[in-house]
């Protein structure tokens, strides 16, 4: 074979090389911006959590599990844990209920463990 047709073959080879990189720095500067804005959108997300928690008039809610007593209604512990927040008693008793899957009469028994919700001025 022939020196030109070496050198033409080698030619060849290094441009496919450089080609190689060119394709592996291009892949990898796409991975780090996608790395990046999956970075971003779970710092947003997590801000954003942190901020509904935040209610309009600068307070603050919380949940807390209470053990129920003998003699303790929904009305007696909404009574305990209700704050501004709550339109009225049936709202926040509707949320309790609603966030420990009790039924329509809304029956609770001595023992029973419930989470319930509250407000406070820190951060807790």
């Amino acid at each position: 074979m022939d020196a030109a047709y070496f050198a033409y073959r080698e030619i060849r080879i290094e441009e496919n090389r450089k080609r190689r990189l060119r394709i592996v720095r291009r892949q990898r500067i796409i991975l780090g911006l996608v790395i990046a804005l999956v970075v971003f959108s779970f710092a947003f997300l997590c801000s954003k959590l942190v901020l509904s928690a935040h209610s309009e008039n600068g307070r603050f809610k919380y949940y807390t599990t209470i053990t129920v007593h003998s003699g303790d209604s929904l009305g007696s512990i909404a009574g305990d844990y209700i704050s501004s927040e709550y339109k009225d008693a049936d709202s926040y008793i509707r949320e309790v209920c609603a966030i420990n899957s009790l039924g329509e009469d809304g029956r609770i028994n001595a023992g029973e463990s419930l989470v319930v919700p509250y407000y406070s001025d820190e951060f807790k």
